[in-house]
């Protein structure tokens, strides 16, 4: 659960203020955390049958075609964008690693370490199922509490600095605007859970007396808590001591104590890298699916080789091309993450269960649907604009 969008979260502060950055921090972990249920209690709402995929939920709902329609779509953006962000992420932690470590050596560009990072999902990216993931993923989530911790610690000692600014990032109130809708979609991509909860959740045994929603939502519960415990303490102790000037990941900010910075980037690569993997395997196993059921491909060792080869190898050339890791949150944060996120799980929940008009049930997920469609449509616009202020001046594969 905890991602590293956490990283971003002060930045967020920063053009969203105190009020507002506040106020849409603690909306958001209430929203996703509701959605967060109402997946995990569909996952076997019908007796005797399970739906282990995201897709298999928007199909019950909305019929086999219009399902898959709908859902798939939304989904490999989201997988997709999360691994392009990571690709960057662990690139980026590798370079602050490096520089910090060694000061004075010889400067090394940002695309080699996104490769050095990509290279090693050339081999994990071949394990074959959630289980066998399951060593990397305790020690991404260790790591991601380790260097959240070290980021608002760290931060806290650091102390508010002696010219800090909380007055809006842009000097015109069109970039305030733009900024504002920006930020939006990067405390949404924070929260990115839902899009492998059902892949998940299958993996829990399940029989009529012991269902697995009972030990899922146990974990979602104390998930949500470390969640809190991270992303809040990041964000809010992040902008207190940078203000207007925090970098766009707050470890970038930080200079001091050297050691305890370059061990915060090294959590951070391990973290991703078993996250990457985590986004990754859905993606996996739909594209192997599809050519083997609909291309009539044989399912053999070659196949996976050759597909599981060819997206690492297409995340990491997009992640080198475009390592803007501000712009890139707020567009995938708007564009994917918000239906899968904040909305679709309301309107699969509105149409199987049908709750009484202008009940509470009703009133909830229309309220979610509402806040989420919005900002579905003005966080890409911001970071779009974002992206384009980025790219202005970049030297690429610098």
């Amino acid at each position: 659960m905890v991602g590293a969008g956490v990283l971003g979260l002060p930045f967020a502060m920063s053009e969203l203020g105190w009020g507002p950055g506040a106020a849409i921090m603690i909306l958001s972990w209430v929203i996703t955390l509701y959605t967060l249920w109402q997946m995990v209690e569909m996952h076997e709402m019908v007796p005797g049958k399970r739906f282990d995929r995201y897709h298999e939920l928007g199909q019950q709902a909305f019929g086999e075609k219009l399902g898959l329609w709908i859902v798939v779509p939304q989904q490999l953006m989201v997988e997709v964008g999360v691994n392009i962000v990571y690709m960057i992420t662990g690139g980026k932690s590798l370079k602050k690693f490096h520089d910090t470590v060694c000061p004075n050596c010889k400067q090394i560009r940002l695309t080699y370490f996104i490769m050095i990072f990509g290279s090693v999902h050339f081999v994990l990216s071949h394990l074959p199922s959630f289980n066998s993931i399951t060593g990397i993923s305790l020690a991404a989530a260790i790591m991601s509490f380790s260097y959240s911790t070290i980021a608002w610690v760290a931060s806290a000692r650091q102390g508010v600095q002696l010219e800090v600014s909380y007055a809006p990032r842009a000097s015109t109130s069109t970039g305030r605007v733009f900024q504002f809708f920006s930020a939006l979609g990067d405390v949404a991509f924070a929260f990115a859970g839902h899009n492998v909860v059902l892949e998940i959740q299958a993996t829990i045994p399940s029989t009529p007396e012991k269902p697995s929603k009972k030990p899922m939502w146990k974990g979602v519960l104390i998930a949500y808590i470390v969640v809190a415990m991270c992303y809040f303490p990041v964000a809010f102790c992040g902008y207190a001591v940078f203000g207007k000037n925090v970098e766009d990941n707050i470890l970038v900010s930080l200079e001091k104590p050297a050691w305890l910075i370059a061990a915060a980037n090294l959590f951070v690569v391990v973290h991703v890298i078993g996250s990457y993997q985590v986004f990754a395997m859905p993606v996996f196993d739909m594209v192997e699916s599809c050519l083997v059921r609909k291309m009539n491909f044989k399912p053999t060792r070659r196949l996976r080789i050759f597909t599981r080869t060819s997206y690492v190898a297409l995340t990491m050339f997009l992640g080198m091309t475009f390592p803007f890791f501000g712009g890139l949150l707020g567009f995938f944060g708007g564009f994917a993450f918000a239906p899968t996120t904040y909305y679709l799980p309301c309107i699969i929940w509105l149409a199987i269960y049908k709750p009484k008009r202008f009940s509470l049930s009703w009133l909830t997920n229309w309220i979610c649907i509402i806040l989420g469609f919005l900002l579905m449509i003005l966080a890409p616009i911001g970071a779009l604009r974002q992206l384009a202020l980025d790219a202005k001046d970049f030297d690429f594969y610098s």
